[in-house]
């Protein structure tokens, strides 16, 4: 087997496939078009989300078996071609879905707590206690919107933190277990405090949270979005800070983000919705590093590989 990897990964991969018999090609620079010219000589790729494997590149892929990909959305494969041409797909949610987990537990707790405000404000020389007063988490109802790997890893690490409950919501039926009790929307909007994002990117997720959807909560809610940028729609969640239905949002991706997920912007202007999230003090920012961790790094190899061997080997 010959295998060409696209994007850098852990070593241990290399090293692996290798120990396996596998012939590993690294390629890190070449244009989509470039690579394009060679992929029929290969049986696998490895890649994170330097472009799209859509169907006509995976038409010139004709000896193609499997397809690493090391993260968990499959949005930059065209997964319907590849289904059918029996490829086989290998993402790895288990390998960064408890640092998902950690960093979207980590952007509610420094929202309730301002610890991005205060930081900021005692560097400068500002001594505000009052001002800074903050939240607990105790007695409140998070909900968490997509129960898959990322969701479930989120409601774990809520149980020590004596929440009123923790409840989610996701079309397939029967994903509850003991961190959550599944309910259906109207319960979902009529009882959640806080709402935590975990869904993957779909003709269904895209612009899912709007308007509509927030205006449908009871209560005002904390937002944290840990998934996929697109997800949200940006100007209605500005309208919705704007108006205190959302009382601040964590967001670790944005609907601006390039499908490769390594920049931002295609123009140097910046939306003026985005202009609002940066200079909002409700508001938590980072650049999609919430499953980007020194243990994931790891794990996701580590799972691509084992999922590899397991079907080939």
């Amino acid at each position: 087997m010959k295998v060409l990897h696209l994007d850098r990964n852990h070593p241990l991969i290399i090293e692996q496939f290798e120990a396996l018999g596998i012939q590993n090609h690294e390629d890190y620079h070449s244009s989509k078009d470039e690579i394009l010219k060679k992929i029929s000589a290969y049986d696998g790729i490895i890649i994170r989300s330097r472009f799209s494997l859509d169907a006509a590149f995976l038409e010139k892929a004709t000896e193609l078996k499997f397809i690493g990909r090391l993260g968990a959305g499959l949005e930059n494969i065209d997964t319907n071609y590849a289904k059918n041409n029996d490829i086989f797909l290998a993402a790895a949610p288990e390998g960064n879905r408890n640092a998902v987990g950690e960093h979207a537990l980590g952007m509610l707790l420094s929202l309730f707590n301002k610890l991005h405000t205060a930081d900021r404000e005692v560097r400068s020389g500002k001594w505000d206690r009052e001002g800074n007063r903050g939240l607990e988490l105790e007695g409140k109802v998070v909900g968490v919107i997509g129960y898959g790997h990322m969701g479930k890893s989120f409601a774990k690490k809520l149980k020590g933190f004596d929440v009123d409950e923790v409840i989610c919501y996701d079309i397939m039926g029967g994903v509850e277990d003991d961190n959550a009790r599944q309910v259906g929307i109207m319960e979902f909007h009529q009882r959640c405090d806080v709402v935590s994002l975990h869904v993957p990117e779909t003709s269904e997720t895209i612009g899912m949270i709007n308007s509509e959807f927030i205006e449908n909560f009871h209560k005002s809610i904390w937002l944290i979005n840990t998934a996929r940028g697109k997800c949200i729609v940006t100007e209605d969640l500005v309208k919705a800070l704007k108006t205190q239905k959302i009382l601040g949002a964590g967001l670790d991706v944005l609907e601006y983000e390039k499908s490769s997920f390594e920049n931002m912007f295609s123009e140097h202007e910046l939306p003026e919705a985005f202009q609002y999230l940066v200079n909002a003090n409700n508001v938590i920012l980072s650049p999609h590093v919430a499953g980007w961790t020194i243990e994931s790094k790891i794990k996701l190899a580590q799972t691509v590989v084992d999922k590899i061997k397991a079907k080939f080997f």
